[in-house]
């Protein structure tokens, strides 16, 4: 019996419905606290000019390129890095399934049937992706950041800044680092308590009476 759509995506649906969600609700109540600050210096905050505004590309920016952070480096670290016991980590020994040399077949992706550089790249994807989305994240947020002061700035009047000045400053880098430690500690935990932990049903926890000390997925 052929699976319906919602059944087959449902995971993707489900989380990018509710960032859609979480996105709206990180809009207005941005809005409504910058507003609140134009009204302090008599100026008004229209709701179109916030979503270009400094602040709303600095925060959402720097969200981002945290995240981007996280998951390129745990693609690419969980490569050669092992946790014995961890449900996250490659077994201690021996080759696994994602580590041997693709096969060209029938329904293998289209750079697979190609070679070369094509495939290359292709063995490569996901970690460059991942990279590249951070960079431009990175680069969104320092750009929304330094925007974000020199409108504060200007609604009180004072000088604004440059850009070689602003990023010696220790604003952005505050924002910067808030933001990985809590991705860097949000990885370590899944690795560390899913040695001891279990999920029944969960891709990411090894099954329910697996010893504490089996390293993978098991099964």
């Amino acid at each position: 019996m052929r699976k319906t759509f919602w059944y087959r995506n449902s995971l993707s649906i489900v989380f990018i419905t509710l960032f859609v969600l979480a996105m709206m609700a990180q809009i207005y109540f941005g809005w409504k606290e910058q507003a609140l600050l134009y009204e302090e210096q008599g100026s008004f905050l229209g709701f179109s000019t916030y979503l270009t505004s400094g602040h709303f590309l600095s925060a959402t920016f720097e969200n981002f390129q945290s995240e981007f952070l996280q998951m390129a480096m745990y693609v690419i670290l969980t490569i050669s890095l092992r946790q014995i016991g961890s449900a996250e980590s490659k077994k201690l020994s021996g080759q696994e399934e994602v580590d041997r040399e693709p096969v060209a077949h029938r329904d293998a992706p289209r750079p697979v049937k190609q070679g070369g550089w094509r495939l290359l790249l292709y063995k490569n994807s996901l970690s460059i992706a991942f990279i590249v989305l951070f960079v431009f994240s990175w680069i969104g947020h320092l750009y929304g950041s330094f925007r974000n002061v020199n409108e504060e700035h200007a609604l009180k009047k004072e000088p604004l800044v440059g850009l070689s000045e602003f990023i010696r400053e220790p604003t952005f880098w505050f924002e910067t680092f808030q933001n990985w430690q809590s991705e860097f500690l949000s990885v370590a935990s899944i690795v560390i308590l899913s040695i001891y932990l279990r999920q029944k049903g969960s891709p990411e926890s090894k099954p329910v009476d697996s010893p504490h000390m089996e390293t993978g997925k098991g099964g």
